[in-house]
């Protein structure tokens, strides 16, 4: 193990970005066979489709089912030859667009807690039937809309965003800027969402990739003048437990077996929500069941952890993330809180997949070991590296870390 203070230069054998995000017509090959992702209409399932989602994963999966930073959902271990039958199934049962073009379209990711008829599901429904005269945009391009009272989206990947001013009114913001785009209703939403991404394009925008990283001043029919209603950071966002809608359960890692899915999923159930914060809200739920795969606490202390597949399952991790990710959430402390600032990282490479922010701790593999990284991202300057399992549990008992 060695310890600095100083940048050390990484590896050479950098993990490499492919720059885009895998589908259910595209899938991407991982190290445990092809990765197929499922993208909800409207960040909901229907319980039938949801139990259809479960039987694709034990017919041609591993029998796992993840559930992305995104809040998509994605089966694991499908092999090429199995690829189209289960296409087949999955258009079939509503879980994939009818071709592949329709799945290019950019992704809209809802604040879970929307209602029928309210300013989110509206614009969503709006946008459904437009977003076919789009332009091209990006792979990894998306839309958050999050027109609740407050903003919960704020730490989740999307160029465009569609919120609420500090004086309620709807405003769009394009990501990156502080500051927002009055408008007057949803259908003026939409259409300024629009415009907003044929100027992307027209404005060098391809090239840059994402809206944050265009540099092109926003035009003057798209003045940002209003600012975003304060969110609490104070309140963890769904806690897993009752719920208005029925009850939130937590996927530990991001992944459950698709068996323990189905155990939860009781005839009163009428949909399933995701989220992007590795959490399903079951609507309608009153059972108890309570499956061990599965988190059911609001104070387990892996909510506040997040760690990728690694490997085998991740071609690019040099290290097996999983097995330690639970050996210290069982050595953590219970209920540490789920801001930035107490959070544990471990990431199977430097992309960090499972966290594009800061943490408190990082573990990031690197050749078969660990860098240690305080207060950064998994790409960050570690203050030690070469870490095995055991010296990596070792060094944060002895530095309180894991009492985060």
């Amino acid at each position: 193990m060695k310890e600095q203070g100083v940048k050390e230069k990484r590896s050479s054998a950098s993990p490499r970005v492919r720059g885009w995000c895998p589908g259910a017509w595209r899938p991407m090959a991982t190290g445990d066979g092809l990765l197929v992702r499922v993208r909800p209409p409207l960040g909901r399932l229907t319980r039938a489709r949801m139990l259809s989602l479960c039987e694709a994963a034990e017919t041609w999966g591993s029998g796992l089912i993840e559930l992305t930073r995104r809040a998509n959902l994605q089966l694991r271990g499908v092999s090429e030859a199995g690829w189209p039958e289960l296409m087949a199934f999955l258009v079939e049962h509503g879980l994939a667009a009818q071709d592949a073009a329709a799945e290019r379209r950019p992704a809209l990711l809802l604040a879970p807690e929307w209602r029928e008829g309210d300013a989110t599901h509206e614009a969503a429904r709006l946008l459904e039937r437009r977003l076919a005269d789009w332009p091209a945009l990006p792979d990894k391009w998306g839309l958050a809309l999050d027109a609740g009272p407050a903003p919960v989206l704020g730490d989740v990947p999307a160029d465009l965003r569609l919120e609420r001013s500090v004086e309620g009114g709807l405003m769009v913001r394009a990501d990156g800027r502080d500051l927002a785009t009055p408008v007057a209703d949803v259908e003026a939403a939409v259409a300024l969402l629009t415009r907003l991404a044929h100027w992307f394009v027209d404005s060098g925008g391809l090239a840059a990739g994402r809206m944050r990283r265009l540099t092109a001043p926003l035009p003057g029919w798209a003045a940002a003048t209003a600012a975003r209603a304060e969110s609490s950071d104070d309140t963890p966002i769904l806690p897993p437990g009752t719920h208005p809608h029925g009850r939130v359960v937590g996927l530990p890692f991001g992944r459950a077996p698709a068996s323990a899915l189905r155990a939860v999923l009781h005839d009163d159930i009428t949909g399933v929500r995701v989220t992007p914060w590795r959490r399903l809200l079951l609507e309608g739920e009153h059972a108890s069941t309570r499956d061990a795969a599965l988190i059911h606490d609001a104070c387990d202390p892996r909510l506040a952890m997040d760690a990728c597949p690694g490997a085998p399952f991740c071609a690019q991790a040099s290290v097996a993330t999983q097995g330690l990710a639970q050996a210290l959430a069982e050595r953590r402390s219970e209920g540490p809180g789920e801001s930035a600032a107490g959070r544990l990282h471990i990431s199977g490479c430097a992309k960090g997949c499972a966290r594009s922010g800061p943490a408190e701790v990082c573990l990031t593999g690197r050749d078969g070991r660990y860098d240690l990284i305080l207060g950064g991202r998994a790409d960050d300057t570690p203050v030690a590296t070469g870490l095995g399992e055991s010296d990596a549990i070792e060094y944060l008992e002895t530095r309180d870390a894991l009492r985060l």
